[in-house]
């Protein structure tokens, strides 16, 4: 059975402005900038997959954070402009994306300052990590890191104040609403809750991305280090 979601979107308003986007393409963008959207880029974009006026126009749909980008046929923008405009933010829309399973020790090197930042035990901040189901509302940064909501508000943590020059491949992190894995090393300045040993970007697999927009992720205990301690960075 196919499931659907409803997204988290204003109807009183339109939900969106569309702005032209070079010759062979359009860019929709979510007003109220200062606001949350929820996922409703990702909402529009599963939507415009499973109609069947844009998925014959569209080459294809990118949803961002507050934006969708859609490259259409040539000639074809204003009847991608009006089809768009048909979208209802309060329907129903179906997820076709996989569900995935990774599984995770959290032993991450932040782990010990986000319980102290939350107020809560270590194991509160595993548990609360762990219990929920993400949504792949996007892909950005770097190839294969796929930005996951549906994390818990108490987890809404801001950037670390300075951000590491090298965050491991396979780290498990938090930042705002968003958990993400670092697919590759690189500079971050997300906070380290664990690892995983899965890969996350492959060029020998189709696609390289594990994780795809509309896909869904838990995330599996392996294990726990309970043995750090909270440290303050300096700002």
């Amino acid at each position: 059975m196919e499931d659907f979601t409803v997204c988290a979107c204003d109807d009183t308003m339109t939900p969106f402005t569309i702005h032209p986007y070079g010759p062979h393409a359009v860019l929709l963008e979510w007003n109220d900038a200062g606001a949350s959207i929820g996922d409703a880029p990702l909402c529009f974009t599963e939507w415009a997959r499973s109609n069947a006026t844009l998925s014959d126009l569209a080459e294809e749909i990118v949803p961002g954070a507050r934006t969708v980008l859609v490259v259409h046929r040539p000639g074809a923008g204003d009847d991608v402009r009006r089809a768009a405009q048909a979208f209802d933010p309060t329907a129903p829309t179906p997820r076709n994306g996989r569900r995935h399973e990774i599984a995770v020790d959290y032993d991450g090197e932040d782990l010990a300052a986000v319980a102290a930042m939350v107020g809560c035990s270590i194991d509160d901040v595993v548990e609360m990590h762990s219990s929920a189901t993400y949504r792949v509302a996007f892909c950005g940064f770097a190839p294969g890191f796929g930005y996951l909501t549906g994390l818990d508000a108490r987890l809404h943590v801001p950037r670390r104040a300075t951000p590491r020059t090298k965050v491991p491949a396979g780290s498990v992190a938090v930042a705002s609403e968003y958990t993400a894995v670092y697919p590759h090393s690189s500079p971050g300045g997300w906070h380290l809750l664990g690892t995983t040993v899965t890969t996350m970007w492959d060029v020998d697999r189709t696609p390289p991305s594990l994780l795809q927009p509309g896909d869904t992720v838990r995330f599996i205990v392996t294990g726990i280090r309970r043995n750090t301690t909270a440290t303050r960075e300096i700002r």
